[in-house]
């Protein structure tokens, strides 16, 4: 499997808009609709990567542990269907369902949205504030398949705790690592 970290965009840049279709309501959900008060988690995620089906689990508790805090959280998918259908929306839609993901499954199709937000890799995560100004991208922990560090979140947990106490994310942030995310050829 391909390993590519995040690229890691500048903290304090403004989440860029979006308008998807959600594969598990059906609805088109913008970023307006979707974000929080507190803090909005984005993250890029698909169906075939083996890095994201190790945190799969942890991405579910993360959602049930902090939306009650008033956290919003936002997965999105923009590989390319037509040489990944397992990453379709109908596929989508499946996994989310079987999993039952708490959060909008959207679909990325023009792949625009992760190239605004300079998404690299799957799993790649944002953590924006009540401002929606960057505050945190990077990994959720330490753990990666097949290096037996428990998956625990921990690093998002701490950014999420950290912004929720109006406290400093601490520094360095780690990047992401994962699967690179399928482009379309030109």
């Amino acid at each position: 499997m391909a390993r590519t970290e995040s690229n890691m965009l500048l903290l304090g840049s403004s989440a860029p808009h979006f308008s998807l279709p959600d594969t598990l309501s059906g609805e088109t959900q913008t970023l307006e609709q979707l974000k929080s008060e507190q803090a909005t988690v984005i993250f890029f995620i698909c169906n075939h990567c083996p890095f994201v089906i190790h945190v799969q689990e942890q991405l579910i508790q993360l959602a049930k542990d902090y939306q009650p805090k008033g956290i919003s959280f936002i997965a999105i998918s923009s590989n390319d269907v037509e040489n990944y259908p397992d990453d379709s929306p109908e596929k989508m839609r499946e996994i989310g369902t079987k999993l039952g993901y708490p959060f909008p499954y959207l679909y990325d199709e023009t792949q625009e949205i992760a190239k605004a937000y300079q998404a690299a890799c799957t799993p790649d995560f944002y953590i924006f504030d009540h401002n929606l100004k960057l505050a945190y991208r990077g990994q959720l922990d330490d753990s990666r398949p097949g290096n037996d560090i428990p998956v625990t979140g921990a690093s998002l947990r701490t950014a999420l705790e950290c912004l929720l106490a109006n406290k400093a994310i601490p520094s360095p942030q780690k990047p992401s690592l994962g699967c690179n995310i399928k482009w379309k050829e030109n």
